[in-house]
This record gives structure tokens, sequence and C-alpha cells, in this order.
């Protein structure tokens, strides 16, 4: 099973900082965010990583290569402009496999990865409780199933593994992805499950420094 990360977008709430370095660059304890995800998906055996460019895209490039240093297979999906999630992974896909793992680049946590190796469902996905800035969460849970009512809400983690299948009726081109996990949360075609270990969503300037001023190491992310 391959991964995606995604990297293309733009970081406007974290400019000026991303005026000049891609988000996935942006350092917590002098380690760009994106290696942590890269260490991570390696540590759950994963041995090909997709990674999606377009903003400084190149700067992403030049600093991964092709992903030897840390033990995998670095590809990646070139997009003039950004194409949004689900028009990257649908460019994405000629590169990826049946099923595959995304993670969106600009989020830091210690979740296991190798717990998706095994999911058999058209789209699942990774929950946790809402943060301060969701507060009204994203999803419902109930017994393994995703869905859109207003009870019991979390907000989706940015972490999901799909089958190809779920994107079959997108056309290229730039297309966001909460329209069509909502539609299919709604006709009962998603699973999900809970994650309460360290999960931050890096969205801003501030968010960024926090977590510098705490060190990852007591996160065990390597």
């Amino acid at each position: 099973m391959k991964a995606m990360i995604l990297s293309a977008g733009r970081g406007e709430r974290l400019r000026p900082l991303t005026d000049t370095t891609p988000k996935p660059l942006l350092e917590v304890d002098a380690k760009p965010l994106i290696a942590y995800h890269i260490e991570a998906l390696a540590r759950a055996g994963f041995t090909e990583v997709v990674i999606n460019l377009s903003w400084l895209g190149e700067q992403i490039r030049s600093r991964l290569g092709d992903g030897a240093a840390y033990g995998l297979a670095i590809e990646y999906s070139e997009e003039s402009a950004a194409l949004e999630t689900a028009g990257g992974i649908v460019q994405a896909l000629p590169l990826l496999g049946e099923r595959f793992v995304v993670v969106n680049a600009d989020i830091f946590t210690d979740f296991d990865f190798a717990r998706l190796r095994s999911i058999d469902s058209l789209a699942h996905l990774v929950l946790v409780d809402n943060p301060d800035h969701n507060a009204g969460g994203d999803f419902s849970l109930l017994d393994a199933t995703v869905g859109n009512d207003d009870s019991g809400r979390h907000t989706f983690s940015g972490i999901a593994q799909y089958h190809r299948d779920f994107f079959a009726d997108l056309r290229p081109g730039k297309q966001a992805l909460a329209p069509l996990l909502r539609a299919a949360a709604a006709n009962g075609q998603v699973s999900g499950e809970l994650f309460q270990g360290n999960w931050i969503d890096i969205g801003t300037v501030e968010s960024l420094r926090a977590l510098n001023r705490v060190s990852s190491k007591t996160w065990n992310s390597g």
C-alpha cells in the first residue's frame, strides 16, 4: 500500500513564513513537518510515498529527494496550480494503488499509520476531538460509521485511507474533498475511528510557535 502526503497548499494563514518556505518544510524541533510524516510512514511499513507539489514545490523536492534517506521511495505529483484536496488526489491516482493512505502535511501527530493498512472500506476517516478552532466538528461517528448528524460530532484529522473507486466519478481539475466526504457519509459509505492521541493542526503562525515551545520528543514522533 502507498501513502500520499498533501503538500501543494499555499498556507495563507501561515504567512509571512510561507511566502518563502512551503508549509510542509516549516520546522518543529529543527525538522520539517513533512519529515515527521515520512518517518512515521516508514516505521509503519510503507515503502512508497507520493507527494503533490505546487507552491514552492521545488524546495520540497530538493529537500526530500527520492526518499532514500528515509528508507522509502518518493514520487511527486506536480500541480501547476494547487488543485485542492480531491483534485490533487485525482491527479495522483496513476501513481497510487488500489488502496492508499492520505495525510495532510500540515498536521503534527503520533498516530500509528500501520492501523490503516488493514482497513477494507471505500473511505475511512481518522477523527479527533474538536479543537478550539473547529468547535462544531465535522462528522459524527457511530459504531465505526461516519455520519453528518449533529450528535457526537468530531473533527476530521486530515488522515484517511481510500479505495481509488471513491474518486471514480471525479474529473481532473480543482476540487474540494469535503463535499465528496459529506455526500458519501450521508449514504453510509464512510467508516471511521476516533483517535485520542496527540494531534495538532498547524494552521497558524502561533500554533507552530506553540508546538515548538513543547519538545516533539515528548510525543515520540521520531
